[in-house]
C-alpha cells in the first residue's frame, strides 16, 4: 500500500503520465495534431497564468502524412500561413471537418482538413463582425440622414419619405450565424469534382479504433455495395473485431455475447439496391437469392447460420431507410459504419441518422442501463481529478476557448476523435464519387446522449482504377440503374469492357447471350481482334481506356463455368404452372447461366442453350480424370516358408493391414456435365469474380407497352422500288409496240 501511494506521490510531483503502449498509427487518420500545429493553437488564446504544459512528451508522427524515410528526425515548425493577417485567431476554427472527418489544420496545405484563411467563407465564420459591413454603412446613412433638414431637402426635390422607407429596420436586416466552412479538400470536392483519395486504413487500424469504443452496447453495419455483390464482403469481420460469432440455426443458440464487459454485434446491409430492378417490390423479391449469395461468401461459417442480420435498402430511392433508422434508434450505443471504399457509407449515414431527436427523455418506468463501458481505472482517474484543482485563470474569449480544448482532452494517441456537441440537425458527412472521401472517423451523437452513430474511413477496396485513365475513372462508377444491350457471341468471338477486360468463351462454344451491367462501353468483335484491342496492340477504332502498359500486365483470372441452370425462368409459359407447365427434365434443352463480376464496376451476365444430350454426354478420355493406371498382371509367386522367430514376430504385430483401396470417384465427380466455360482476362489477372445469376436482364430489359405492340414494322422499299421499276419498262414496252403499229 505504502508502494502504491509513493508511486501515486512521484506521478503527481514529477507531472509524469502513464501512457498506453506504443502502436503503430494508422495514416487514415490525416488530421494535423502536429505538437508545432497544437501549440499555435493554444498560445494564441492561453493567458501567462495558464498552467504550463507537460514537458514530457511522447515522440509521435504526424498522422496525416506519410512516412519519409529521408526526412530527418527532428521535428521542424512549418511554414505559417503568408498573407494573412495575424489579427485573425484560428480558434473559432472547428475541431474536425464536418465534411470529411480530419482535424482541423492550417499548416500543410494538400492534406485534409486544411483550412485557407484567406477563403471567403472561411473569414466570413471567424470573424463574423466583418462580414457585416452592409449593416454599417446603412448606419452611418441613417446617421447622415437624422442630422439634415429635411425642408430644405424638399426643396431641393429630394423625396425624403421615400428615403425612410427604404432603409431596413435593424430588427430584420439581422443576419443568420455563417455556416462551419469545410475544408479546402471537400471544398474542391463539391463544387469542382476534383482531389485526391486518402491512405486507406487496414482492418487492425478499425479494430483498434471500435475497441476504442466509450459504449458498452456496440453495433456493427457492415456495408455491401449492390453493384458488385459479394465481392465488397469482409468474411473474417466478425473474428477481427473479436464480436459475437454469427448465431446459427440451433434454436438454443444465443443472440449475442459480452466481452470485456463489452458487446459488439453485426449487421450486414446491402446499400444501392435501386441498381438491382426499377421498383421496391422486385429488389424484396431478390432477398432470398441475396441472402443465399452471401452464405456461399461467407464460406464453411456461412452454412449453419440464420443471416436474420440482413438488410437491403436504398438511399437514392428510400427503400428501407425508416426502418434501418429506427433499428439504429432503438439498438442505442454506438453504430459503427464499416465498409470498403465507394460502398455508400456517407449517403446511408444521412439517410438513417435519426435526427430531431434531442428532446427524447427515458419514461418512468423505464429500465435504464449504463451505456458507457467501465475501465478498471475510472476511479482512481476520478480521484485524482478531484484532488487536482486548476488555479483560476481570468475570463475571457481566448480563456474560454482554452478551456474547451481542455475539456475535450485530445489525445494525440487516440485513434476515435472526440465527440461534437450535440445538436437537432447536425452537418451530414460530405457524399462524393471519389474513393476515399471520409479521412477519419466522424462520430455525431443523438438521441440526448442515447448514442451516437460514427462513420469510418473505408478500407481498400480495389486498385482497377490505378490502371485506367484518369479521365476515365470516375466512369467506372455505376450511379444509376443501367439497362444493357443484349449482345450475341457467337464462336470466334469476344466481348471487350472498356477495351481492357476480355471475356472469351472457351472452345467448342455455343451461341451466348451477353448483358453488360456495367457503366462503361461493352463491345463484342472477333477473337483475334480483341486480343490486338486489349494488348495494346492492334490498329482497330476501339477505344481503350487503360494507360499505356495495361495490355503486358493482362493475365488469366479465371476460367468460369456457366454451371447454373436458368431453364424455368428463361422458359416462358412452357414450364409455369398457369399454362404448359412442362416439367424441365421433360425438355430437350438446357438454359445456363452466370453473373461475372467486376470488383467495383458492376457484372456481366451470360446465358447460353445447351442440348441436353450435350450436356450429359460422357467426356471424352482426355478430359476425364486421371484414374490409376491398372497394373500389369504379373505371374504368381510361390509363398515363402516363414520360419519360427517370423510366425512369432508376425502374430505379435497383429492381425495384416489390408492395402488401401483404388480411389474411387464420387458419384458427382463421375458425372459431372459439360459445363460451358468463359475465360476472363484482366489486368495482373485480378478484379474479377462470379456468383450465381440474378437474371438481371429479366428486371432491367426494355418495358413493351402497348403502343409499341400496335405498331407495326416499316415496311420495306425494296420490293416497291423493284415492282415500279418493272411496272415502268412494261408501260415503255407496250408504248413502243403501239407506235410501231401506225
Amino acid at each position: 500500500m505504502h508502494r502504491a501511494l509513493s508511486t501515486k506521490w512521484l506521478n503527481t510531483a514529477l507531472n509524469i503520465v502513464e501512457h498506453p503502449r506504443r502502436v503503430e498509427l494508422p495514416l487514415f487518420l490525416c488530421p494535423s495534431i502536429n505538437p508545432a500545429s497544437h501549440r499555435q493553437r493554444i498560445s494564441a488564446a492561453a493567458s501567462s497564468t495558464r498552467v504550463q504544459a507537460s514537458q514530457w512528451r511522447i515522440q509521435h508522427r504526424c498522422l496525416h502524412l506519410q512516412a519519409d524515410a529521408s526526412a530527418s528526425t527532428e521535428v521542424s515548425s512549418p511554414p505559417l500561413n503568408d498573407g494573412v493577417p495575424k489579427s485573425i485567431s484560428t480558434q473559432r476554427l472547428p475541431n474536425q471537418c464536418r465534411g470529411c472527418g480530419a482535424l482541423s489544420q492550417t499548416t500543410f496545405p494538400n492534406q485534409p482538413g486544411y483550412f485557407d484563411l484567406s477563403r471567403k467563407a472561411v473569414r466570413n465564420f471567424l470573424q463574423p463582425e466583418a462580414a457585416d459591413r452592409s449593416r454599417r454603412e446603412d448606419k452611418v446613412f441613417e446617421d447622415a440622414l437624422k442630422h439634415l433638414d429635411h425642408k430644405e431637402l424638399e426643396g431641393k426635390g429630394v423625396d425624403v419619405e421615400a428615403l425612410m422607407l427604404s432603409i431596413v429596420p435593424p430588427a430584420t436586416n439581422q443576419r443568420p450565424p455563417p455556416k462551419v466552412p469545410l475544408c479546402d479538400r471537400c471544398h474542391s470536392l463539391l463544387h469542382n469534382h476534383t482531389g485526391e483519395s486518402i491512405y486507406h486504413p487496414s482492418i487492425d487500424s478499425i479494430r483498434d479504433t471500435i475497441l476504442e469504443s466509450p459504449y458498452k452496447y456496440n453495433h456493427v453495419y457492415h456495408l455491401l455495395d449492390a453493384a458488385d455483390f459479394p465481392m465488397s464482403l469482409l468474411p473474417r469481420l466478425a473474428e477481427f473485431l473479436d464480436m459475437a460469432p454469427l448465431r446459427s440455426k440451433n434454436r438454443r443458440s444465443r443472440a449475442g455475447r459480452f466481452y470485456s464487459n463489452r458487446k459488439i454485434e453485426i449487421s450486414f446491409v446491402i446499400t444501392r439496391c435501386d441498381l438491382l430492378a426499377p421498383t421496391k417490390s422486385q429488389v424484396d423479391r431478390l432477398f432470398p437469392y441475396l441472402r443465399e449469395v452471401l452464405r456461399d461468401a461467407l464460406g464453411r461459417t456461412g452454412r449453419d447460420v440464420r443471416l436474420g442480420n440482413l438488410i437491403a435498402v436504398s438511399a437514392k430511392r428510400s427503400w428501407w431507410t425508416k426502418e434501418l433508422k429506427e433499428d439504429i434508434w432503438k439498438r442505442a450505443g454506438a453504430g459503427w459504419m464499416v465498409g470498403k471504399a465507394n460502398v455508400g457509407k456517407s449517403q446511408l449515414f444521412e439517410a438513417v441518422f435519426p435526427k430531431g431527436r434531442m428532446d427524447w427523455t427515458p419514461s418512468k418506468h423505464q429500465i435504464t442501463v449504463d451505456m458507457h463501458a467501465k475501465t478498471p481505472n475510472e476511479e482512481t482517474v476520478s480521484a485524482e481529478k478531484a484532488e487536482i484543482q486548476p488555479e483560476p485563470v481570468q475570463e475571457g474569449i481566448e480563456t474560454q476557448a482554452v478551456q474547451e480544448l481542455d475539456e475535450e482532452e485530445l489525445d494525440e494517441l487516440a485513434l476515435l476523435p472526440p465527440a461534437p456537441k450535440e445538436t437537432n440537425y447536425p452537418e451530414m458527412p460530405l457524399v462524393s464519387d471519389l474513393p476515399g472521401t471520409t479521412a477519419s472517423p466522424i462520430r455525431i451523437p443523438f438521441g440526448n446522449g442515447r448514442g451516437e452513430l460514427i462513420d469510418l474511413p473505408g478500407l481498400e477496396r480495389t486498385s482497377l482504377e490505378h490502371h485506367v485513365k484518369e479521365e476515365h475513372r470516375l466512369s467506372l462508377i455505376m450511379r444509376s440503374r443501367i439497362v444493357p444491350e443484349q449482345m450475341t457471341l457467337t464462336p470466334g468471338r469476344s466481348l471487350l469492357i472498356g477495351g481492357f477486360i476480355r471475356i472469351t468463351p472457351r472452345e467448342p462454344a455455343p451461341i451466348m447471350l451477353t448483358y453488360a451491367f456495367t457503366p462503361i462501353e461493352a463491345h463484342f468483335t472477333r477473337t483475334e481482334k480483341a486480343i490486338g484491342i486489349q494488348n495494346q496492340t492492334g490498329e482497330v477504332n476501339v477505344e481503350n481506356i487503360a494507360v499505356p502498359g495495361t495490355g503486358e500486365k493482362t493475365k488469366l483470372a479465371g476460367s468460369f463455368e456457366l454451371r447454373w441452370d436458368v431453364t424455368r425462368q428463361r422458359t416462358g409459359p412452357l414450364t409455369r404452372k398457369d399454362a404448359v407447365g412442362l416439367k424441365v427434365e421433360r425438355l430437350p434443352y438446357r438454359v445456363l447461366s452466370a453473373d461475372i463480376l467486376i470488383e467495383g464496376v458492376g457484372w456481366v451476365e451470360i446465358t447460353t442453350q445447351v442440348r441436353t444430350k450435350d450436356l450429359f454426354k460422357p467426356k471424352p478420355a482426355s478430359e476425364a480424370p486421371a484414374l490409376e493406371e491398372p497394373r500389369e498382371p504379373q505371374e504368381p509367386q510361390e509363398p515363402r516358408q516363414l520360419s519360427a522367430l517370423e510366425r512369432l514376430e508376425a502374430l505379435a504385430e497383429g492381425p495384416k493391414k489390408k492395402p488401401p483401396p483404388p480411389p474411387v470417384l464420387e458419384e458427382k465427380e463421375r458425372d459431372e456435365p459439360n459445363w460451358p466455360v468463359v475465360d476472363v482476362y484482366s489486368p495482373e489477372g485480378k478484379y474479377i469474380s462470379c456468383r450465381a445469376p440474378m437474371n438481371g436482364w429479366m428486371l432491367n430489359k426494355p418495358r413493351v407497352t402497348a403502343a409499341s405492340r400496335k405498331s407495326r414494322p416499316r415496311r420495306s422499299m425494296k420490293g416497291m422500288k423493284k415492282l415500279e421499276k418493272t411496272r415502268r419498262r412494261e408501260r415503255e414496252a407496250s408504248g413502243a409496240t403501239t407506235s410501231t403499229s401506225f
